[in-house]
């Protein structure tokens, strides 16, 4: 068991990290691919305050967790993995209500298959990572996701309700057999005076991710919408804004299907870990 104990805030380093983080999540949600100013302000931010994590005797975040390659190989993959996420689920809404008329009670009914899906099978993954390991779920699961993602990417006004129920609740089932998996071996490698550290790095980066995910890839469908009414004969048609969304939707499942595809890379170098002897 760990023992309790009394760090000290450290100022400086919550500044450096709001100014980071934040920046970051403020530089995606403007432009496509959001390299602006804030961005560089946010990098230097972020650099400045792993720096300062490394010379602290009390870090705010102990980034030496890192030195673990594979919590750093979970830390990565759980950070594409939230933003396809959650870039899934923002984008959704947008499609059902904007571009197919669905009510926001009709769009909800057709999300919430998917998520009870993902609270049932969460404890059956746990049973099934102590049996099997890691590699047998995750790998299979990021597969997964690459096929859904590219599904997506070919939705249109005419893609039936059913079509999107399905690949709703196959995205959450695939996502039940990699986060928790993934987290847990990933945690299991780290020494117990690293474990609140550990845990701590992995749910401010997977917020963190959540939030450039959403920023990010409502700006590319925002920009794909705008392009599309550009080059439109009758830009203020309804039919022709709804067409636009769905094109900004399908470019927008593209980042999304690169995203899953870079997840599935990084699942081939996931391994069964023990933890460490002190």
């Amino acid at each position: 068991m760990s023992e309790p104990t009394k760090p000290k805030i450290d100022i400086i380093s919550v500044l450096l990290s709001t100014i980071g983080f934040g920046g970051f999540v403020y530089g995606f949600s403007g432009s496509e691919g959001g390299f602006t100013g804030i961005i560089v302000v946010s990098i230097i931010a972020l650099i400045l305050f792993v720096f300062r994590q490394i010379r602290l005797k009390e870090p705010l975040l102990d980034l030496r967790a890192f030195k673990y390659p594979m919590f750093a190989v979970t830390t990565v993959l759980l950070i594409v993995v939230m933003m396809t996420l959650f870039s899934t689920l923002s984008l959704l809404p947008f499609l059902f209500q904007g571009a197919l008329g669905l009510t926001v009670f009709a769009s909800g009914l057709l999300l919430l298959p998917g998520s009870f899906v993902n609270g049932l099978m969460s404890p059956v993954a746990g049973k099934l990572f102590d049996r099997f390991g890691p590699r047998v779920l995750v790998i299979p699961a990021t597969g997964m996701v690459v096929i859904i993602m590219w599904f997506f990417m070919q939705v249109s006004m005419n893609t039936s309700k059913i079509t999107f129920l399905v690949l709703h609740i196959c995205l959450m089932f695939a996502l039940s057999m990699i986060m928790m998996p993934a987290q847990t071996n990933g945690l299991n490698q780290l020494p117990p005076r690293y474990y609140p550290h550990g845990i701590a790095i992995l749910n401010t980066l997977s917020q963190i991710a959540g939030a450039i995910g959403v920023a990010f890839f409502i700006g590319v469908m925002t920009a794909g919408q705008h392009r599309f009414l550009e080059q439109s004969s009758d830009p203020s048609s309804p039919a022709e804004i709804s067409e636009g969304l769905v094109a900004g939707i399908n470019n927008a499942f593209m980042y999304g299907f690169a995203l899953a595809c870079i997840a599935f890379v990084l699942a081939l170098f996931i391994k069964r870990t023990q933890p460490p002897k002190e």
